[in-house]
């Protein structure tokens, strides 16, 4: 009699969790590819965390994505690569011996959503960032990996953006809020990383008509999927990449860890999640 293999499963940890998008998406591709496996919510609190990660794989997880308020907790229980280190948070666990590995793939959710949005974006030499919190980093990272000269980074609590100044170097350069309106008609890339245009937020306020006509425009925010800084930018003729966008684009790495195949985003994969995201 041949023993039945145990199909292959991961899960999204968070406290809350129950709003995530990623079984939707993890799911579409396990379906699409034809693999046997799963993924499963787990809302687990902060007390119970660490006995939930520490002993992952006797729950029946290969690995799991983690989100808040969990992410830095989870690299302090982990072995984190580089980039889980730089960013400070991990999001994703997966397993290599028996050892539990960390990584964080905002970094390349961000990029590679820019790449496939706005291809050549690179080619600009000032970046900038507003907002220094846990997503600001993981976009400051990648731009330095992908050789940006300038960033310039503005938050309102101007010490953030020095503290982050200090981890990464001389290519990151701190503002005020009240300067951002100096820097945009420098800027070739123009990157939201605050909530501010998320649903139930103020609006951010930025004038788009003083960007230059090459410059790229991207919002972390995908609830509403276009906000109103998208908007304008649209209107005015410049090449955007949204918030929806990144969320793809992150998931395609823990997919591949788990479950040995790397998946593709397509029109249908967006479309559905498009789709589930109108019902709020």
């Amino acid at each position: 009699m041949t023993a039945e293999i145990k199909a292959r499963a991961a899960c999204l940890i968070g406290w809350p969790a129950a709003h995530s998008r990623s079984p939707l998406i993890h799911h579409y591709w396990l379906r699409t590819l034809g693999i046997t496996g799963g993924y499963n919510i787990e809302a687990v609190p902060p007390e119970g965390f660490a006995e939930f990660v520490l002993h992952l794989s006797r729950h029946g997880f290969v690995g799991a994505n983690v989100t808040i308020p969990h992410k830095e907790r989870a690299l302090a229980l982990s072995v984190p690569d580089a980039r889980a280190r730089a960013v400070g948070a991990a999001n994703t666990l997966w397993y290599v011996g028996g050892e539990l590995r960390s990584t964080n793939t905002d970094i390349e959710g961000f990029i590679s959503n820019l790449d496939s949005c706005a291809q050549g974006w690179d080619a600009t030499e000032d970046a900038l960032v507003l907002g220094a919190g846990g997503s600001s980093r993981a976009v400051v990272f990648g731009l330095i990996e992908r050789g940006i000269k300038r960033v310039h980074l503005a938050n309102r609590t101007v010490e953030r953006a020095r503290a982050l100044a200090d981890q990464f170097g001389a290519n990151i350069h701190p503002v005020s809020w009240d300067g951002i309106g100096d820097l945009v008609p420098r800027a070739g890339l123009l990157v939201n990383a605050t909530s501010l245009g998320m649903h139930g937020q103020p609006a951010l306020e930025v004038d788009i008509g003083r960007l230059p006509s090459h410059a790229v425009v991207a919002d972390l925010v995908y609830v509403p999927l276009q906000t109103s800084l998208l908007a304008a930018a649209r209107a005015r003729g410049l090449r955007t990449a949204d918030g929806l966008g990144m969320l793809l684009h992150q998931a395609v790495r823990g997919f591949e860890l788990w479950f040995g195949q790397r998946p593709e985003i397509t029109p249908e994969l967006r479309a559905l999640v498009e789709a589930d995201l109108t019902k709020f």
